[in-house]
């Protein structure tokens, strides 16, 4: 396959990219600065360019069959702003899938099910905005024609590899407090192959 992975120098990107070279896949990268990739492989194309400028996206895009994103919000609106550029470049492209990270705060709450969880006495973060940017998203992926999948981590230390977690769609596992960033990217990367949780978010923890 050939997959594009936005957020490659990210701890969650950089191991997406592993995955996708162990699995033989063609991994094509879009970065800022390449110098941070670190590695070389015949399947590995490296693009510097900006998620922000529309002609990088589309430049990124060309002969992809799958997008998978592990942007972060970067302190800004880098989420937001990047994904309706990214929408509009796999639906000119005719790319149907996308699997991308975003973060608990956007799952159902259980206490009060109509809200989610930022908005909800079941987030213990003071801070809001990074899951308002990643609400912005899930909003516009939902109004794509794209069959995507959120992958919506809770507290995301480096850690090592478990192998063995919960997953459940629109909420956290019960009583989920982490989950670390080798099994978020395994997780995700999975996903290529599963039509499990097809136009919903799915939560992870241990």
């Amino acid at each position: 396959m050939n997959i594009l992975i936005l957020g490659a120098t990210g701890r969650v990107g950089g191991h997406l990219v592993t995955y996708g070279l162990q699995d033989r896949h063609h991994v094509t990268v879009l970065v800022r600065t390449p110098e941070k990739i670190g590695m070389n492989d015949a399947n590995l194309t490296i693009i510097q360019g900006n998620v922000l400028i529309k002609d990088d996206i589309e430049r990124a895009m060309h002969g992809i069959d799958v997008v998978i994103s592990a942007l972060n919000t970067d302190g800004a609106t880098t989420l937001s702003a990047s994904m309706p550029l990214i929408i509009e470049a796999m639906e000119n492209e005719g790319i149907q899938r996308i699997i991308t990270i975003g973060t608990a705060g956007i799952l159902q709450s259980r206490t009060t099910p109509n809200t989610l969880r930022y908005q909800s006495s079941d987030s213990k973060r003071r801070s809001t905005r990074a899951a308002k940017e990643h609400h912005k998203v899930y909003k516009m992926l939902k109004q794509s024609t794209l069959q995507w999948t959120i992958v919506c981590p809770t507290y995301l230390p480096d850690g090592e590899s478990v192998g063995t977690y919960r997953v459940e769609g629109d909420f956290l596992p019960e009583n989920g407090v982490e989950i670390s960033v080798p099994d978020t990217a395994e997780f995700a990367f999975s996903q290529i192959e599963s039509s499990d949780y097809l136009k919903s978010r799915v939560g992870i923890a241990y």
